[in-house]
């Protein structure tokens, strides 16, 4: 894509990265195929190439955002699925992050977009105002069919529908310390605790720790980390973002400089594309640009590391039918298609795929409160393929993910890691049905 930027537009680092990446994009229109909203929706604005044309527009005239790309780029998931498909390796993630910290800076959006926006960003991250927030929840259900009624409001609607009915209390297993290996050490982590996924279901990090505990893995909560940063740096809070980025580079190199680690283990995929981006989030920070890149290239998704140690038999071998949802940010954000599925057999679970496994179940963050409608659509055709495999469970590697389809879906939906400690000597998850054949290992 040919661009006319001025020397002075290119001095700006984000702009001159952004200019690189648009000259790579040819118009071709492979990513129009596999882009959930183009495909949901019809409409050309709609779809990574209309987006980038919006994008190169807005910054090359060095205009501030207006209603029309604000509406086109609060409708993409960023599920990234235009970079899995895209054959001139356009990096849509960081010019569509690019637009969004300048949206942020340069619209003003109506009063009620704003607070919800602003709500979301005071309470997500945070584990405690989030736990606070789903009690108080109660009270505001019997006024979702009023907020539904009003456009503004719908995503406060939204927000009520997917509070859960009762909230687990804090793990123990949340709070900074070290967990022993059993038997001889072979590999020390660091876990990312998280905000969302440890308020929701805090057995997903209790199983990972256990899992990994028996199978000779020391983990490590370590002493100030936090949120990751992806919930705001999506919003365009690119400021909020990156102090989330840095707190956690601190934390985490601390344990890298005092012990050693061998991983960052991370059981939210979303958060493990951001994490694995902080290299280039925080490049233009001589304080923080190497810890960043160090920190990045340690940054590994459960599946990921657990298909990097040399396991046992299964303790047990399930044989139930999983349908393998690949989240978003698995298989298009960090390209991690292959292990979770081999790791899954190999546990003695039947694994399914389901038709149009590329496309977004429609959660994305804060997607599913924001954009509503569009979500439902996508949810509701995400689960018509999930339930079409004729599995017993939904298996899935985010927390957002789990959520959404849970929400709809006629059968246990579950993070991947339960399933693999089950299977290796853990607890059966909660909901999932017995083992159709139960194979004691040899």
């Amino acid at each position: 894509m040919q661009t006319s930027f001025t020397p002075a537009q290119l001095a700006d680092p984000h702009v001159a990265e952004s200019e690189k990446i648009l000259r790579k994009c040819v118009h071709c229109g492979f990513c129009t195929a596999t882009c959930p909203t183009y495909v949901t929706l019809g409409n050309e604005l709609d779809s990574p190439r209309g987006r980038i044309y919006l994008i190169k527009d807005m910054l090359e005239n060095g205009r501030p955002a207006d209603k029309q790309i604000v509406t086109h780029i609060d409708r993409c998931l960023s599920c990234l699925a235009c970079m899995t498909t895209c054959p001139s390796g356009v990096n849509y993630m960081h010019l569509v992050d690019h637009a969004r910290a300048h949206i942020e800076k340069t619209y003003r959006r109506p009063l009620p977009n704003r607070a919800i926006r602003a709500l979301l960003a005071f309470v997500l991250p945070h584990p405690a105002r989030f736990r606070a927030a789903l009690k108080l929840a109660k009270l505001g259900r019997p006024f979702v069919g009023l907020f539904e009624k009003v456009a503004a409001l719908k995503p406060l609607a939204a927000m009520l529908k997917l509070a859960p009915a009762t909230v687990p209390e804090k793990s123990a297993m949340a709070s900074p310390g070290s967990h022993a290996a059993s038997g001889t050490r072979r590999g020390r982590v660091a876990i990312l605790t998280g905000c969302a996924q440890p308020v929701l279901e805090p057995g997903i990090n209790e199983a990972t720790i256990s899992l990994l505990t028996r199978l000779g893995v020391e983990v490590v909560v370590p002493q100030g980390e936090g949120c990751c940063g992806a919930l705001v740096h999506h919003m365009g809070r690119e400021e909020q973002a990156l102090a989330s980025a840095r707190q956690n580079v601190d934390a985490w190199t601390r344990q890298i400089e005092q012990v050693g680690l061998d991983a960052i283990v991370i059981t939210a995929s979303g958060c493990g594309t951001t994490i694995k981006d902080y290299g280039f989030m925080l490049r233009l920070d001589p304080a923080y640009a190497e810890k960043a890149a160090r920190v990045s290239a340690l940054a590994k998704d459960i599946t990921e590391y657990l298909a990097t140690l040399d396991l046992p038999e299964p303790a047990q071998k399930p044989g139930l039918t999983v349908a393998y949802h690949s989240a978003c940010s698995m298989q298009h954000g960090q390209k991690i298609t292959r292990q979770p599925k081999e790791l899954l057999a190999r546990a003695g679970f039947i694994v399914k795929e389901p038709r149009e496994g590329h496309l977004c179940c429609g959660s994305a963050g804060t997607y599913n409160i924001m954009q509503p409608e569009i979500s439902a659509r996508l949810r509701v055709r995400k689960v018509k393929n999930i339930e079409a495999t004729g599995a017993d469970i939904v298996a899935t590697g985010n927390i957002g993910c789990i959520t959404q389809i849970a929400s709809a879906a006629n059968m246990p939906v579950v993070h991947t890691v339960k399933l693999l400690d089950w299977a290796y000597g853990g607890e059966k998850p909660a909901g999932v049905p017995e083992g159709r054949v139960l194979v004691a290992a040899e």
